[in-house]
């Protein structure tokens, strides 16, 4: 053979085996390709059914950013069903499951989570109150390992019992509180009687613990004379919702809630964030601490930049309250 294409012929093989071997240096094994992120959520209620309207908006912020459940994440869910010693298991559990991140939804699970990790990054949704709960040190500088979004509800709560007097003249309401929490039904009573007496309205704080104290708390309210319902922001009370709202119809008392559906399902008024709004932008937190962007420490907690007053027509209708017209021109929407 020439000299000259046996060098060549040598040479061209020689370069084939060393790509060859290249590539399958270079070739991921099973243990080297790209892990499915874990992101664990503590809920409140006892179910993904319960949850749905928030889970769904959680999903649907996942899905916008470009994330596939099951494929591009992977959900971890536990559900405490408002027992105050299941929020600690299951916090302990996903923080044991060694999950990348953990998402806490209302203060007794941020809480929670708060106590079972301080490595595993924390998303806190829906806290009224996260400086006063003592999640973190400040709104813009959170710092350790846990920020979020708050609802600024115990800030609200006062405007909330102003509104109330203001649609119906009302002067005596009750605060539905959760007693499951005592700190956070502390600082809704103080804040909120502090503020509204100049007002000339009396507060009193109306007590439940569970599903089956409502119907009870709402002959309290008829017997004491009080002559409306504020709710304070709280898993138990967002998930009993529609129980409330069939008591209040039954006793005939005007209700004011903290997030638009609850005007949907049968509050009188409600002023708030947008719920669904604030479970959507939960999931751009997970994605910016997956990706790395920024130090969970340094990430800012938000507060909503939309309140809403929604005002359910008719529901005054039925109650045979005439809402001012001025107050309904300052509605952000009028329920039919």
């Amino acid at each position: 053979m020439n000299p000259d294409l046996l060098h060549t012929v040598t040479r061209r093989t020689i370069n084939f085996s060393l790509l060859l071997s290249s590539a399958l240096v270079s070739a991921p094994s099973k243990s080297q390709e790209r892990r499915i992120p874990r992101v664990g959520i503590l809920w409140h209620a006892a179910s993904a059914e319960e949850e749905n309207f928030p889970l769904s908006n959680f999903r649907q912020g996942l899905k916008d950013i470009g994330y596939t459940e099951g494929q591009g994440i992977i959900l971890e869910m536990r559900f405490p069903a408002e027992k105050p010693d299941l929020f600690v298991r299951y916090a302990a559990d996903l923080a044991a499951l060694r999950v990348d991140l953990i998402v806490a939804v209302g203060r007794l699970a941020a809480l929670a989570a708060q106590r079972a990790t301080t490595t595993i990054p924390i998303v806190f949704l829906t806290v009224a109150d996260p400086i006063g709960s003592k999640l973190v040190e400040t709104l813009s500088r959170p710092g350790q390992n846990i920020t979020g979004l708050s609802t600024m509800a115990l800030e609200l709560t006062p405007k909330r019992i102003e509104l109330l007097k203001e649609s119906a003249g009302l002067t005596k309401v009750g605060l539905l509180v959760n007693a499951g929490d005592p700190e956070g039904e502390r600082r809704f009573l103080e804040l909120s009687e502090t503020a509204v007496r100049p007002l000339g309205i009396h507060v009193e704080g109306i007590e439940v613990r569970t599903g089956k104290d409502f119907e009870g708390a709402f002959e309290r309210i008829k017997e004491t004379g009080l002559q409306g319902v504020v709710l304070t922001q709280d898993g138990l009370i967002y998930a009993e919702q529609s129980q409330i709202f069939q008591l209040a119809s039954v006793h005939r008392l005007p209700v004011i809630g903290y997030t638009r559906e609850m005007a949907t399902n049968g509050a009188l008024m409600t002023y708030g964030p947008n719920n669904g709004r604030m479970f959507r932008r939960g999931a751009s937190f997970v994605d910016k601490i997956l990706k790395g962007t920024k130090s969970v420490a340094d990430l800012p907690v938000e507060e909503s930049d939309l309140i809403e007053f929604v005002i359910n027509t008719s529901v005054a209708q039925k109650l045979g309250i005439d809402i001012p017209f001025m107050m309904i021109s300052r509605a952000t929407d009028l329920v039919p």
